[in-house]
């Protein structure tokens, strides 16, 4: 009996742990394949491929961003290949098992909950008897009637077999994001999340643990993410393994889920003197900081304790921060939303995701929905359209704002312009990317598409409409994250330059001849006149450019600036930028 493992991963680069675990438990048993898709590729594509593979039994793992385009698979699957046994499994079909058995009828078995010994048993069964009712955990088809077997006991982590140890993934370890668990289950009860519903948590052998991961590591994996709902749950564990990682990263990256107010001080103090920058990237779920909000979803936070956490973390430079919201829950209107963002914007994460609440199978909120007057999108992805604090017309403005975030700060094209915005010409970040986040779909560009040279061009077009005061100051900073984003010299800028041909030259001759006016670091480079003029640009800039970036205001940053950006000098092919303040406080340049 052949059987396919099958997942529509959201991209390329993500990879499915869920069938790698029920391939490392029955292949001993089973001749068992994996094929993994994408929900961008075409049904018929997958399609063809499966039919092409073959098989007698085919599984798909299921969650709430491919279970649609993988109903449409399953529906065509099966008249092209009657015969196939089709088995569902996953978060997704884990609940309203029933829903899904009288909606999907091509589906012939449903896996519910933790996977590896109830599909072991189902294959086993399809393969011989046929007595599914002795299968624990799975739903199936008796006639016309609808079998919903009771639940199986938690499996014994450590009878259960390594899913990284697959011959046929080595090739692409370095070209993909690998998944890791080091435990199963969530100490935590927020109404909103599906792992609140598994109580307790389990813990996976520690010197496996570390051997899978320095097994994966030796051949070439690049970047690992831990699934662990909260990975820093035991404090001595965390400290094991983040003194493992650190001591045998070998340049590769790695991803947790953090709760950040149970950081203890002794782990943040570990990791800001022992962790290289750039090899960990924490992501913490903060979702709220309205009080009543978070009582009510059964949520525990200390935002106090959070952001001192944070704080340090930030304060550290070593690791990268990814901070989560949830816009919609329970009492959080449009009012307090706006605090709540500008509370944990003011922590100044890397990367700061605005989510919208969905209403998720198997939570108590999706249960407790009519309380709260929730509308939201019968199928998945469940997201709310309305409640009675919160209308539909909050959202769509919320969701402009999430467009120009993801666009603006969390894509860092324009760091030192939109700190500069948001101290000096609005009253608080939400209004910065809610205005602008109004103007833009005003204007129509969420209809089209563009070019690094339209971000620009668009933001300046939004502040000149408004009347923004120091634009000067502004297309400054605009021009020096501009050229901050490139790794090669610009070829081409969206702007008049301000330097006449000649004055360059001038210019590019002095700093060649006289590198100390400018710093010791620019003089340990010993660029030449020619290497000036292939690596570097150079603009001039109306005001005192070292005085704004320190915080100062316009009117305390009066002058002029040369900017002298240089690219392709260090090994981390990052380009470099000078200033030469002019006029009064010049030096002989």
């Amino acid at each position: 009996m052949k059987v396919i493992l099958s997942t529509l991963n959201a991209k390329y680069i993500h990879t499915s742990l869920a069938i790698r675990c029920l391939k490392a438990y029955s292949e001993k048993d089973f001749d068992i394949e994996l094929a993994e898709y994408t929900i961008k590729d075409p049904v018929m594509n997958i399609v063809s491929d499966l039919y092409q593979r073959g098989a007698d039994v085919i599984g798909f793992s299921c969650y709430i961003w491919n279970i649609e385009e993988t109903i449409k698979v399953i529906n065509i699957l099966k008249k092209v290949m009657p015969e196939v046994k089709i088995i569902l499994g996953g978060p997704e079909v884990s609940y309203d098992v029933e829903y899904w058995m009288e909606r999907l009828t091509n589906v012939d078995f449903i896996v519910v909950g933790e996977g590896e010994e109830t599909f072991h048993q189902l294959l086993t069964e399809i393969e011989t008897t046929q007595k599914y009712h002795f299968v624990y955990g799975v739903a199936y088809r008796k006639g016309n009637e609808i079998i919903v077997m009771p639940g199986r006991p938690k499996a014994n982590l450590n009878e259960l077999p390594s899913p990284h140890r697959f011959a046929e993934d080595i090739p692409d370890l370095g070209k993909r994001v690998v998944y890791f668990e080091t435990s199963r289950g969530c100490p935590f009860s927020c109404q909103f999340c599906l792992s609140s519903i598994e109580v307790g948590v389990r813990y996976f052998d520690i010197e496996r643990t570390k051997a899978d991961i320095l097994y994966l590591i030796d051949n070439g994996a690049k970047l690992i993410k831990f699934v662990d709902r909260t990975f820093n749950i035991k404090r001595d564990y965390a400290l094991d393994m983040f003194q493992f990682l650190i001591e045998n990263h070998r340049g590769c990256v790695f991803q947790f889920e953090i709760t950040a107010d149970i950081m203890r001080p002794e782990v943040l103090d570990y990791l800001a003197e022992h962790a290289p920058p750039g090899i960990f990237r924490f992501e913490i779920g903060v979702q709220s900081t309205n009080d009543p909000t978070n009582e009510l979803v059964k949520r525990r936070q200390n935002f106090t304790k959070l952001s001192r956490t944070v704080s340090k973390i930030k304060e550290s430079g070593k690791i990268d921060q990814h901070l989560d919201l949830i816009a919609g829950l329970p009492l959080e209107d449009y009012n307090t939303f706006r605090k709540t963002f500008n509370d944990v914007f003011a922590l100044g994460p890397e990367e700061l995701q605005l989510g919208f609440l969905k209403m998720l199978r198997g939570t108590g909120l999706r249960i407790d929905a009519d309380k709260y007057n929730y509308s939201y999108m019968e199928h998945a992805p469940y997201e709310i359209l309305g409640s009675d604090v919160l209308p539909f017309s909050d959202i769509v403005r919320l969701k402009r704002l999430e467009d120009v975030l993801e666009k603006y700060w969390n894509a860092h094209r324009m760091d030192h312009t939109l700190k500069y915005l948001m101290e000096q010409e609005f009253t608080s970040p939400f209004d910065f990317f809610q205005a602008f986040g109004d103007y833009w779909e005003g204007q129509g560009w969420q209809k089209i598409g563009h070019q690094l040279e339209d971000l620009f061009t668009r933001l300046r077009a939004f502040l000149e409409d408004r009347g923004t005061a120091n634009m000067d100051v502004i297309l400054g900073l605009m021009k020096l994250d501009y050229f901050l984003g490139h790794k090669y010299k610009p070829r081409k800028i969206w702007w008049d330059l301000t330097l006449e041909k000649s004055d360059w030259s001038g210019y590019i001759k002095r700093l060649s001849d006289h590198p100390e006016e400018i710093s010791s670091v620019y003089e340990s480079m010993a660029l030449s006149e020619k290497e000036l003029q292939k690596h570097a640009v150079l603009e001039i800039l109306p005001f005192h450019l070292e005085k704004v970036l320190a915080g100062g205001t316009p009117a305390a940053a009066e002058g002029r600036t040369l900017l002298l950006v240089v690219y392709q000098q260090n090994e981390s092919q990052k380009p470099v930028y000078f200033t030469l303040p002019l006029g009064a406080e010049a030096k002989a340049i």
